[in-house]
């Protein structure tokens, strides 16, 4: 239901367009991947208006527009020329002008342009990178997944930032090939942090046709058109949009790039970052393991967390942090515990990986907890809590407190995490054993609706059925291995009693102790009898 009251239609921005703005006012550089049709580009008409409008101390600057083709660059001219009347911004002129190409001399080109009485102009520009030379100002690149050579066009817009400009890049998507969809992916990936702020400079935004309809859409197109708005109106409304695109909507309206063929993270890469000497140690049960008595289950784990898993975590490097990630199945599929060892230059290295088949609940939370409590240097680690998996995982939180994160596998956050975790791939750090069933599992990570995950399509490896386990506990462990978790940590004081006796202090607690001027173990014998 998206019953709106007359005060939200009474503002003539949207939700979603004034945090476009705001976005704008805050950052020096936005990215909007978009539903076509919602308004970004008229609300960015209004923007420009109130930047190229303004005096110099309120921030004002020219504003320079720049679309793949001549009428959307009029129709964005026609509507800040109508911003400007309602503003009462006092444009001084509207027409074309010459752009004057200095590569081309003998082939000026025709282009809009306002002036205003600040001093400063909106202009459109044709799409070439050289378009930008000299200029200063607000960019705003629009529909830019269909402009030629994007990255030249990026580049030259990104040298208008040296002397304070902003940079604004819109576009419904054309593709997950397209250069537009690797600025998102890069953008998601951590490409464009600033290493010492730890601030990511660059700003992404992701608005869908279903969100600009709950935040009042079609209310705005009724009372555009004076037509009264009812639910029923705005369901035909939306069926007949869905239908008019039919199989395009994922791209056109749901802001998801049509997919093309192959892995999401090329073999060639997962080979470039294996290493021989990485172990995987994997444990299988058998369906009558699960009804034995529970101490025979116990001592059967424990003499696997003793002869297998011990001699891993001693030979492991002591003064480096260790972070993990843990795919969770019972049976069917593998539980698979990764853990990375976080090296002095930033790279993550696996200093092993496990792998459990058909294991019982509580022999997993036996052997995650054996591995933990002797983990070097535990900082954090993300567990799946979907399903099945919420017990383990709520009873390790529980037991480690804060360092541990419950995630629940989605959408949203296979969005979110798989980019920077190619990334670590394509930046050289990250480093995996050079396994033939681990491979397989990352390689099974396809684009699905946009999204790079794990398809439902199981495979069969050389020790049973797999379903991209390996592949999720890596990007549970890279996310854990980012994360900051609060960590929070005590020194138990003394007792009155050990203080008299002394029993239980270590060297250093005597020292302080009697450095305050306390007496140790001042009570009972001493001395011979």
């Amino acid at each position: 239901m998206n019953d709106l009251s007359d005060n939200d239609l009474s503002d003539p921005l949207l939700p979603y367009q004034k945090r476009v703005i705001e976005a704008v006012g805050v950052n020096d550089v936005v990215v909007i991947e978009k539903s076509r049709r919602i308004g970004i580009s008229w609300v960015l008409s209004w923007l420009a208006v109130m930047t190229a409008g303004a005096g110099k101390s309120a921030g004002g600057m020219d504003v320079f527009y720049m679309g793949y083709e001549k009428d959307m660059t009029r129709q964005f001219i026609e509507d800040c020329a109508t911003h400007a009347e309602i503003l009462n911004f006092g444009a001084k002129a509207v027409g074309e002008t010459l752009f004057h190409d200095p590569d081309r001399p003998d082939a000026d080109i025709k282009v809009f342009r306002i002036d205003f009485e600040s001093g400063y102009e909106i202009l459109s520009l044709p799409s070439v990178p050289r378009a930008f030379r000299s200029k200063q100002g607000l960019v705003i690149l629009d529909e830019a997944a269909f402009v030629d050579d994007l990255e030249a066009m990026i580049d030259a817009a990104m040298a208008l930032l040296i002397w304070g400009g902003k940079v604004v890049i819109l576009s419904t998507h054309n593709g997950d090939t397209n250069p537009f969809n690797q600025l998102i992916h890069d953008v998601r990936a951590g490409k464009y942090i600033d290493e010492v702020t730890g601030e990511n400079f660059v700003h992404l935004m992701r608005i869908t046709f279903n969100e600009a309809e709950a935040e009042g859409l079609f209310h705005k197109i009724c009372q555009r058109q004076g037509d009264v708005w009812t639910q029923e109106a705005e369901d035909a409304w939306r069926r007949r949009i869905l239908k008019q695109f039919g199989s395009r909507a994922d791209q056109e309206l749901h802001v998801v790039p049509s997919p093309s063929t192959g892995a999401f993270i090329p073999r060639i890469l997962i080979e470039a970052r294996s290493q021989d000497d990485i172990e995987i140690a994997r444990w299988e049960c058998d369906a009558k393991f699960t009804m034995l008595p529970e101490h025979i289950r116990k001592a059967e784990c424990e003499d696997f967390c003793r002869n297998v898993l011990a001699p891993l975590l001693v030979a492991l490097d002591q003064t480096c942090p260790h972070a993990f990630g843990e795919d969770f199945a019972r049976s069917g599929d593998l539980t698979v515990l990764w853990f990375l060892a976080i090296l002095s230059n930033q790279v993550r290295r696996t200093a092993f990986v496990v792998e459990l088949r058909n294991v019982p609940f509580e022999q997993q939370k036996q052997i995650l907890w054996f591995i933990l409590d002797r983990l070097p240097r535990f900082r954090s680690g993300a567990m799946d809590s979907t399903g099945n998996g919420q017990w383990l995982g709520e009873v390790t939180r529980q037991q480690y407190g804060e360092r541990v994160q419950c995630i629940h596998l989605s959408e949203g956050w296979y969005r979110e995490n798989m980019p920077p975790l190619k990334g670590a791939f394509e930046d050289e750090k990250l480093l995996i054993p050079n396994d033939r069933d681990t491979h397989d599992d990352i390689r099974a990570l396809t684009l699905v609706r946009g999204v790079a995950r794990v398809p439902e399509k199981r495979t069969t490896g050389a020790n049973g059925n797999r379903h991209g386990d390996a592949a999720v506990a890596l990007a549970l462990a890279w996310f854990a291995s980012k994360s900051d978790p609060a960590i929070y940590e005590y020194t138990r004081a003394p007792s009155p009693q050990q203080i008299a006796t002394g029993a239980g202090l270590s060297r250093d607690d005597r020292d302080e102790l009697e450095d305050a001027g306390v007496a140790v173990g001042n009570l009972g014998l001493r001395g011979s009898v």
